[in-house]
């Protein structure tokens, strides 16, 4: 299980900038085709910007086309945790981190095989850790 990571929100403001903390706190949204990772090809794992868990591998990255890095699965199911947002008269499944409940993105259930989903994320909820390709696996544990 997760272990659950809490700070009061004036530490969030003070760790995060400013438009990383009206995303991952405030639940909002980068602009589609403008985040750092929309089109990045480099391995690694994507972890969670506010807190540092590991949350998705580049192996499952893909372009999907919708503006924002997508992914098939996340590295652990454990590690993110899905919410049902009725916001902006939609009905969607909110994407968070299971450490520190940070907002990453949605998940929708159009995306390519083996999952059928495609967890669309923001990139600024996100923090590659690059793999050296000196060491095998992926990022550093």
């Amino acid at each position: 299980m997760t272990k659950k990571i809490e700070k009061p929100e004036s530490e969030w403001q003070q760790q995060l900038t400013p438009a990383e903390y009206r995303i991952i706190r405030e639940k909002g949204t980068e602009a589609p085709f403008t985040g750092e990772y929309v089109n990045a090809k480099d391995p690694g794992v994507y972890r969670c910007r506010a807190c540092g868990t590991p949350l998705f591998s580049s192996s499952t990255k893909y372009d999907s086309g919708s503006g924002w890095p997508s992914f098939y699965q996340p590295v652990d199911k454990e590690n993110v945790a899905e919410h049902e947002d009725r916001s902006l008269f939609m009905r969607r499944t909110e994407v968070l981190c299971a450490a520190c409940d940070a907002h990453l993105g949605h998940v929708f259930p159009d995306g390519p095989k083996p999952t059928g989903l495609r967890y669309c994320i923001n990139s600024a909820s996100l923090a590659l850790d690059r793999m050296d390709p000196e060491k095998k696996g992926e990022g550093k544990e």
